[in-house]
Parts: structure tokens; sequence; C-alpha cells
């Protein structure tokens, strides 16, 4: 069985996770078709290795009652000929929902495939894996190509090898291994917060960050997934040995092949020229180099070239030293200046990536404050209404009272005085009164006295005339005449009173 392990790394190991034991796993080797592939910057150093996939009839000759997808499968799909104009971010938005189920995609180059790349897809489960193959099996990249998604389940992945100048070798496993960070923003490649998306040239980044990134290259080194046409001489149609134009861009060979780049100078007198295979200016009026800057064949970066430099027979630059060790140093000095300028370059960049998102975060504070603040004002200056519309009904009461009060006021001043009036009234009647039951007990006494008075005098005259003997009839006119005259006496006191 081939060797496995659980996320898609750039090392001589597989990038799936282990393969369940199935019966019949020698079959499932034998059904599977075999794709080279390779990953990084060829100037700097290329991965190499090969992918074991289900063939496109292997979903029905390998399906099963009640799925017609293959036996033995694993959360890990391809995605083959994917046109070199899809950048990251277009493929990442191709991928649409999906995208937060992916832990992570990785970019390779298929072998003897030109304008094409194929993606490594490793999902969270084999359920999103086996929804995402139904999905976008055959579906269009886009409404107005013709191009469709090959999509194919693959069973493992092999790194063969490593080719380049720089040392690739593994770390040790005694020791704790730091977890890379994405260049973008800095936070650790962890696949539980985030996919993890790796370019072609070997670098990963959080797959929204590179979202993000509008054109096809590496952020951090430029590299580019879609290369340019291989150029060719304008008068003889040949591809080596090609110097361009500085002043004008007319593409020629060398004196060495037709000589067409030197004929350009001598015709035009655009002196002059760059040499596509180095990357390096010759002054044909000088007939040198005029520039100490060349593209180094370590790691791709321009280094400063401190001796003078000559052609060749074979048209191309050299530089000699006298002595080797001295070359050697210069070599290693050069290497450990590129480096150190380097870090600091790349230290400039992270700074600059960390002010740019510090003052994202800052404008999404200010936008955030500024918004609080409108929210707070609006509901402040609501509160504020409500508020003076009670104030207003609150005055309006107060002033209704007031003048209630004013009234109220008024009207007990003129009740008090009708009171008062009433008392007085009602004081002198009693007054009155009281005098007139006085006039009435006064001649009431008279009356009795007088009447008192008469029956006694009576009395005594009637006691002689019965001593006497002689006894006299009392007339009744008489009788009544002393009634008629008290009568009217006692009216005439009452009017008095």
């Amino acid at each position: 069985m081939m060797p496995s392990t659980s996320s898609i790394i750039a090392g001589e190991e597989s990038i799936v996770p282990p393969v369940a034991s199935v019966s019949g796993e020698s079959s499932l080797s034998d059904m599977t078709q075999t794709v080279h592939f390779s990953s990084g910057n060829p100037r700097i150093g290329e991965t190499r290795g090969v992918m074991h996939l289900f063939p496109d009839d292997a979903v029905s000759s390998s399906s099963s009652s009640s799925s017609n997808l293959p036996i033995g499968r694993n959360p890990l799909v391809c995605v083959l000929g994917v046109p070199n104009h899809m950048t990251y971010a277009d493929f990442c938005q191709f991928c649409g929902s999906f995208i937060q189920h992916i832990l992570e995609m990785r970019t390779v180059r298929n072998d003897g495939v030109e304008n094409r790349y194929s993606i490594l897809i490793r999902f969270d489960s084999q359920e999103s894996t086996d929804t995402f193959y139904q999905h976008f099996r055959g579906k269009q990249f886009s409404s107005l190509e013709e191009d469709v998604c090959r999509l194919l389940f693959t069973l493992d992945v092999q790194f063969t090898g490593y080719s380049g100048s720089i040392d690739h070798t593994q770390p040790s496993a005694a020791g704790p291994i730091e977890q890379p960070t994405c260049p973008v923003c800095l936070e650790r490649l962890d696949q539980d917060t985030g996919g993890i998306l790796t370019t072609m040239c070997n670098h990963s980044f959080h797959c929204s960050c590179i979202s993000n990134w509008p054109d096809s290259s590496c952020p951090v080194c430029r590299y580019c997934q879609q290369q340019p046409e291989n150029s060719v001489c304008c008068v003889c149609q040949t591809t080596e040995n090609l110097w361009m134009c500085v002043i004008c861009g007319v593409v020629g060979c060398g004196r060495y092949k037709g000589g067409h780049a030197r004929r350009h100078w001598e015709e035009t007198e655009h002196c002059y020229s760059l040499e596509l295979e180095t990357q390096r200016v010759w002054d044909y009026a000088g007939d040198n180099y005029v520039h100490r800057l060349i593209q180094s064949k370590t790691d791709g970066k321009l280094v400063e070239l401190n001796s003078h430099g000559s052609l060749n027979k074979d048209g191309f630059g050299s530089c000699e030293y006298s002595d080797s060790g001295i070359s050697d140093a210069l070599l290693n000095s050069k290497v450990d200046m590129i480096i150190s300028e380097y870090n600091e370059l790349l230290q400039a960049q992270l700074e600059n990536q960390k002010q740019y998102f510090e003052k994202l975060l800052q404008n999404v504070k200010e936008e955030t404050e500024q918004k609080v603040s409108e929210a707070a004002s609006k509901a402040i200056s609501q509160r504020l209404q409500k508020l003076q519309t009670r104030f207003d009904r609150c005055i309006k009461e107060k002033q209704f009272l007031e003048d209630l009060n004013d009234n109220l006021v008024k009207n007990k001043d003129v009740w008090s005085t009708k009171i008062a009036g009433m008392e007085e009234r009602e004081k002198n009647a009693v007054q009155a009164k009281e005098e007139k039951i006085r006039g009435l007990e006064e001649q009431l006494g008279k009356l009795m006295a007088q009447i008192d008075g008469e029956t006694e005098s009576e009395e005594v005259s009637e006691s002689k005339e019965v001593k006497d003997g002689t006894v006299l009839p009392i007339s009744t006119n008489t009788t009544s005449s002393s009634a008629s005259i008290h009568v009217p006496k006692k009216k005439s006191n009452r009017r008095k009173g």
C-alpha cells in the first residue's frame, strides 16, 4: 500500500488521507489512471509527483445500487484542465458555497499540457466531496466559454522528487514544527479556521485572502501561472539566442546565430539589447554589458556583477575571476547579501501588509463609531423630542390649572362677599326678630297686667255690689263694646312691634 498523509504538503509523501481497507485494493490501483504533475517555480525548484485518478468510465463500472460513484473513493478530487486565464480568485468564486467545506487546495501543472493547470482539492467529509463532484462535474467554468470542469476522484497522490538549486530537506520530526503563517493576514495556516490554497510556486495562503488577489501571479514571488508565449526572431523565426531591443522591442537572434539583432542596431542605431535568457543588457557601441545586475540562476533574483563581462563564442556573457576561492567567497557573500535583502524586503512587505490591514481595521472602527454615534444621536434626538412634547403638554396643563386657579380665586372672592352679605342680612334679621320678640313679650306682659287689673277691678266691683245687695245685670252690649275697644288696642301694639 502506498504511503499517505492527511494534508497536501510539498514532500516525498502522499497528499490524501489513508485509504480505507477494501477487499480487492490491488484491483482499485489497477483501474486508476496515472497522471504526472509538477509544481514550483522552474527557476528555483520543481516538485514532481504522480496522481492516481479514477477514470471517467470508473464511475459507472464501480458504481453500486445506491450510488453512481466509485467504490473506495477518498475526500480528494482533482479538477483537470483549468484554463490559465482563470485566476485563484476566479476558481474560489467558481466553487461558491463549497469553499467552506474545503480544507486544502493545491495548484499543479500536468506534464505535456500547456496553458492549463490542475487543482487537487481535499474536503472535510466524504459527503461534501460527493456533493461537490455531482454538482460541478461537466459544468462550464463560464457561460461565455466552452471549457467544462473535468472532475475526477483521486485515489492517491505521491511526490517522486525535487529538483532545484535550493536545499529542500524536510525538517526533523524530533523537534516541534512551527506552523506556517499566511503572508497576507499573518495568521496561522490552520485548516480548522479556513481552507488553505497552495499556488503553483508552492506558497500557501488562506482561501479568503487569496480570493481578494486580482491577477494570476503569486502575491509573494510574483510567479505567474499564465506563462508568456515563446519569443522568436522576427527575421529567421528561431527560438535560440534571442535578443530584444530595449528601445523599440524588436526581437532578433544573436551574432553567432543569424546576427539579426546586431543588424537591427546597425540599421536603427539602437545600441542596447536585452538577452532574453539571462536578462542582461548588451551595449553594441561599447561592445560590453552596461549594467551591474544579473539574474541569479540560484533563486532567480537580481544580484550584483562586480567583474567586467564579456561575450563568448556561444553568444552568452561570462564573468571570470583569476582565483576560484575568491570567486566562491564572492558568490557566498552575494548569496548572503541576497538573503539579507530578501528578508528585509519580505519584512518591509509584511509591515506594509500590517499597516494596510491596520488601516482597514481603523476605517472599520471609525465607521462603526460613526454609526454608533449617529444611532445614539438619533435616539437622543427622538428621546429629546418626546420629552419636549411632554414638556409642552405639561406647560399647557400648568397654564390651564393656573387659569382655573385664578377663576376659582375670583369666584371665591365673589362668594365670600355674597356669604358675608348673607350673614350680615341674616344677623340683622335675627336681631330684628329678637327685638320684635322682646316687643311682643313686653306687650304681652302689659296686656296680661291690664287683663289682671281689669279682672281685679271687676271682682272688686262685684264684691261691692254683692255687699250692697244690689245686683246689676250686665248687658251684652257693654261686654261686646268693651271687647271691641280692647281688640284694636292689641292690633295697634302688634303694628308697633
